[in-house]
């Protein structure tokens, strides 16, 4: 893309769309865990249902663990989005190499390590910042 002669815009994506609710439900279910979705619109919330296994330590069954937060919401919203990647294949030869499962696997195994990694340093007495952003 940055090696073309001419500079032009290029969509990179899968061309695959997938709801957020969907990209939830793979996150916790790396963790081992089941939700459900109770309301709707701005009042929609995630619950726990079950889980599996011992990622997830610090969640109970009931815990509310997702929440809609109107601030997020674009003042132009558009109904669905879907990236079309058929520019970049054409001109670039460009193909996406992994799906987003495969990304949502990667990056919750990350976080569950930087979690542990936290947790250990808490239980030793040590105090770290734990940032929500990048």
């Amino acid at each position: 893309m940055l090696q073309q002669d001419k500079p032009e815009d290029f969509v990179i994506a899968t061309g695959v769309q997938y709801s957020v609710r969907q990209f939830i439900n793979m996150a916790a279910k790396e963790l081992g865990i089941t939700l459900a979705f109770i309301g709707t619109g701005a009042d929609e919330t995630a619950v726990v249902k079950a889980i599996e296994g011992d990622k997830a330590p610090a969640l109970k069954v009931d815990d509310v663990i997702v929440k809609v937060d109107p601030r997020y919401f674009r003042p132009a919203e558009v109904e669905t989005l879907l990236g079309d990647p058929s520019k970049a294949q054409l001109k670039l030869g460009w193909v996406p190499h992994i799906a987003l499962q495969e990304m949502v696997i990667e990056m919750m195994e990350s976080d569950l390590k930087e979690a542990q990694r936290y947790a250990l340093l808490k239980e030793h007495g040590f105090t770290t910042t734990v940032s929500n952003e990048r």
